[in-house]
């Protein structure tokens, strides 16, 4: 459902907003599902995080633009995140995913030691989000890929042990928002409308700064080459009206 928290005071007051979000956002990732366990104060090797990852699936980290801005500082995103995630329903292990490995994008200045890698560390995977308003017909708006994130989902885990945080098995870290080098391939409303300036015209006729009631996000994603094709399955989310 659309959250509702506080937002931005109207102009000429210092009074909070108090109500329904009407910065509905999805953000286009991936995570990785952990498959082993490390102590509590002890760091996982840059060198060894590969074995703790078990697989990856495609992941919607749903944010409210309105209520994280009026949060972020001083406390940075709360309420504006916490509301809801989506995944798909596939775990696509390491293994199956391995023909589709390629080199991630090069790191300047250079990474310091303990998050020095070498050889393909990233994936070829595409990724889609659709919007499809209540009984239309879905738009594709976003189709970018996996492989250009900046940092890799090693060093991700080696960092976040790296002051001795413990990870179990099962435990799920975001990607962050999956966004390449040109318009079409933004992860997000707020990056693809410009926060909202340049409206995305649907295929009903209707436009969209952000997400509506009523409206259902898809995402999709998948790998291919001449021998075979791996989908995740579809990441899907409709968004009901606010409880008030």
């Amino acid at each position: 459902r659309t959250p509702i928290s506080q937002s931005r005071p109207p102009e000429g007051s210092n009074t909070p907003n108090f109500g329904p979000s009407r910065l509905l956002d999805f953000e286009l990732e991936m995570a990785f599902i952990t498959t082993d366990v490390n102590h509590l104060g002890e760091s996982i090797a840059i060198e060894d995080a590969q074995n703790y990852i078990f697989g990856l699936v495609l992941f919607n980290d749903w944010s409210a633009r309105d209520i994280q801005g009026w949060e972020y500082a001083p406390l940075g995103p709360f309420l504006g995140k916490s509301f809801a995630s989506t995944i798909s329903p596939w775990i696509v292990t390491l293994d199956a995913l391995k023909p589709f490995k390629v080199e991630s994008p090069k790191q300047e200045p250079k990474p310091l030691p303990y998050l020095k890698q070498s050889g393909k560390k990233s994936y070829d995977i595409h990724l889609q989000a659709f919007i499809q308003p209540e009984n239309k017909e879905e738009t594709l708006v976003s189709h970018s890929n996996f492989k250009y994130m900046y940092w890799t989902m090693v060093q991700k885990l080696t960092h976040h042990t790296s002051n001795g945080c413990n990870v179990r098995a099962g435990d799920m870290m975001g990607s962050g928002t999956i966004s390449g080098p040109t318009k079409d391939s933004y992860g997000s409303m707020l990056e693809l409308t410009w926060r909202g300036q340049n409206p995305i015209k649907l295929k009903d006729g209707s436009e969209r700064k952000f997400i509506n009631d009523g409206d259902t996000v898809i995402m999709k994603d998948y790998c291919e080459n001449n021998e075979v094709r791996i989908g995740f399955g579809d990441c899907t989310g409709k968004v009901l009206p606010a409880l008030e």
